[in-house]
């Protein structure tokens, strides 16, 4: 069973940048694909970004595309969110997601979730 922590989320003011982490334990197949999630107070948990665990390929959400930066590390089996110049609607908790399989932007596609990780933005 695969089990993912994540860390990294705080209060900054809107410019300023965090990097999220998702420590991975458990067995990772290089089949697995890696995400990133954000639900905001009242909306729906939306995609952010997915990393496919064998070559590193990415997605992104298109309205996030070019923003924040997903990446891994397979010696640590961690995952990254890099957001820099964050901005007051990137305010959500995050979380990190596992799915066996290709990329995918729907939440319910992705069988493992972490407890998420709050980022507040202020303007």
């Amino acid at each position: 069973q695969v089990q993912l922590v994540e860390s990294g989320g705080g209060m900054v003011h809107a410019g300023e940048s965090l990097r999220l982490s998702c420590a991975i334990s458990g067995p990772i197949l290089t089949s697995y694909t890696m995400g990133w999630f954000r639900q905001a107070p009242g909306k729906e948990r939306e995609f952010v970004a997915a990393i496919v665990w064998s070559d590193g390929s990415t997605g992104y959400a298109p309205s996030l595309k070019g923003r924040f930066a997903i990446s891994r590390d397979e010696t640590t089996n961690m995952v990254y969110l890099q957001m820099p110049s964050l901005k007051s609607e990137d305010t959500a908790v995050y979380y990190c997601a596992a799915r066996r399989g290709l990329p995918r932007g729907r939440a319910y596609e992705y069988e493992n979730w972490g407890q998420g990780t709050q980022v507040s933005v202020s303007s």
